[in-house]
């Protein structure tokens, strides 16, 4: 199957993010006829690039250098040629340089086409076992205890899985904050995801970080963390008073239109006063 390319198209190219067997023959195709691929870091990538007979021109594109060379890549494409954005693994941007750029050239009115493929917080998720209808990625915590569980703490009601990436040398820390903020939590880690030794741990925190501690090989890697708080609605924490207006109204009037009329009197959340209402029926 042929992939024919667009000119003047920047193309967000994913990228394998440990098997090499998982690019799509599509990439492939795609790095192989763009004039310029755009890579995070060019001696990262060449390897893999070499790998797939793939002889296109490289520039490195990261952090410290984004604010000049999304100007010169966006005149580049603006005269007509094609580029590819790549990351050292995975999908760029997630967590990854290119956001500057990517904005940049959709202001600019640049055609830009995603080319799917791995993502490490996706396929983590799929095989956690955690819910996944509904999940709030956070890219990586903060470094400092502090500011990591005064972040947590922001999403302590959050209905959702929470999705963290964190390095070797933080993974232990960043346990230890998740069992200060969520100590009964579901827990679940996949590290060296697609790899050889892709390895998942699961439980609580604490008994997540206890198997990473008895086993230090474990502790290399990249880290994929996750977290599922099982948010409880404390019912008892309306005062008396609430509680009597509440009872009262819905003596005389259906749950919904009591918990409306009683959310106006009070100013408490018509959503906290019906479930208050449902769970004392």
């Amino acid at each position: 199957m042929e992939y024919p390319i667009t000119t003047a198209t920047l193309y967000i190219i994913a990228t394998p993010i440990g098997n090499l067997g998982d690019i799509t023959a599509r990439a492939i195709e795609i790095l192989r006829q763009v004039d310029l691929i755009a890579a995070e870091d060019t001696r990262h990538s060449r390897p893999l690039l070499q790998h797939f007979n793939i002889n296109t021109k490289l520039i490195a594109y990261h952090d410290h250098n984004e604010a000049s060379q999304a100007e010169h890549l966006i005149a580049r494409l603006q005269q007509g040629e094609s580029i590819a954005l790549i990351s050292d693994a995975g999908t760029p941007l997630i967590s990854d340089p290119g956001y500057t750029f990517v904005r940049q050239a959709r202001a600019a009115g640049i055609n830009i086409e995603p080319i799917p493929g791995a993502c490490a917080l996706i396929a983590a998720l799929s095989a956690s076992g955690l819910p996944t209808d509904k999940f709030f990625f956070a890219g990586f915590l903060p470094p400092k205890a502090a500011a990591r569980e005064k972040a947590l703490q922001t999403w302590q009601d959050l209905p959702a899985t929470l999705v963290f990436y964190e390095s070797p040398r933080r993974v232990l820390d960043c346990l230890t904050s998740i069992q200060t903020v969520f100590p009964q939590s579901e827990c679940v880690i996949g590290r060296e995801i697609t790899k050889k030794f892709a390895t998942f741990y699961q439980g609580t925190p604490s008994e997540v970080q206890a198997q990473l501690v008895a086993h230090p090989e474990q502790q290399k890697g990249e880290f994929v963390v996750m977290v599922h708080n099982v948010v409880k609605k404390d019912q008892s924490d309306l005062d008396a008073a609430t509680q009597k207006i509440l009872l009262t109204l819905a003596d005389e009037l259906p749950t919904k239109q009591a918990a409306k009329l009683a959310a106006a009197i009070t100013g408490i959340k018509k959503n906290r006063l019906y479930d208050w209402l449902v769970s004392s029926s």
